[in-house]
């Protein structure tokens, strides 16, 4: 998890940055330049639209997250930036997990035919990734034979296989746990306008407009949330069983090339 906080300090730094990166351009301007009128006047003009756009942007944003409960809404935004700290943590790790097993192979092929373990241990060791790992404890124990090796190498599989899943269950949890927030935010401002009503006595658009716009907007919240993250956790879950199919296929002719090496020796 620390790497997870960690990234979300990364998301609030950059947060804030390109806040002060938009309010630095809104100051800027032509008596502060120092240029003149003629030279300035179409980049000045396009400048002001960016800001100015940026600018109604955020305040929209803004007014959406207040006009839809800051309770809710700010529950809505931690499981977005939460569950997006985790994601980027995962594609991280995964990303650093790949590995060229062809050439991995290759050069472990050529050391054990050479008759050096310990070279082909040592390249595992220097070489990133899962499938190194696993192919390191199974040179480890080649001793005492290729039962062995077989059942250290499944074992030890199902290890790095758990640590790249390690965090899913939260992003699950944000997934699932999203729109329900929603759907609580969506009956609570049904609430408020049926409240509303019975103390006018009205059935009116603008008695009940500002508790159902509270019901909208808190599912729409939660909906757009809960569909970013499937995205990347169905994402992840496929660079998951992508290596782990790797490390099938790496693992079983690793397992091929000790009987080679077995036989030759014989």
């Amino acid at each position: 998890m620390k790497k997870v906080f960690a990234l979300f300090a990364i998301l609030v730094v950059f947060t804030i940055g390109m806040t002060q990166t938009a309010v630095a351009q809104d100051a800027a301007t032509p008596e502060a330049t120092g240029t003149s009128a003629v030279t300035t006047a179409a980049p000045i003009v396009e400048v002001d639209a960016v800001v100015e756009e940026s600018d109604s942007f955020h305040k929209l944003l803004k007014q959406k997250v207040i006009e839809g409960d800051a309770g809710f809404m700010s529950i809505i935004i931690l499981c977005l930036v939460i569950g997006l700290a985790v994601c980027i943590e995962r594609v991280i790790y995964l990303a650093l997990s790949d590995t060229n097993t062809n050439d991995l192979l290759k050069k472990i092929d050529e050391a054990i035919a050479n008759g050096n373990i310990e070279e082909a241990k040592e390249i595992c060791r220097n070489t990133r990734g899962p499938v190194a790992s696993i192919f390191y404890q199974g040179l480890s124990r080649h001793e005492q034979g290729i039962e062995v090796v077989e059942k250290t190498v499944v074992s030890y599989g199902g290890v790095q296989t758990g640590l790249m899943e390690r965090n899913l269950p939260w992003i699950a949890l944000f997934i699932g746990i999203t729109p329900m927030i929603g759907f609580l935010g969506t009956v609570y401002g049904m609430i408020i306008a049926f409240d509303k009503i019975q103390q006018v006595g009205d059935l009116s658009a603008t008695v009940i407009a500002g508790g159902i716009k509270l019901a909208l907007i808190t599912t729409v919240a939660a909906l757009i949330v809960a569909i970013i993250l499937q995205i990347f956790y169905n994402y992840i879950i496929s660079r998951v069983d992508a290596i782990v199919g790797d490390m099938e296929d790496a693992s079983i002719s690793l397992l091929d090339i000790l009987v080679k090496y077995n036989l030759k020796s014989k």
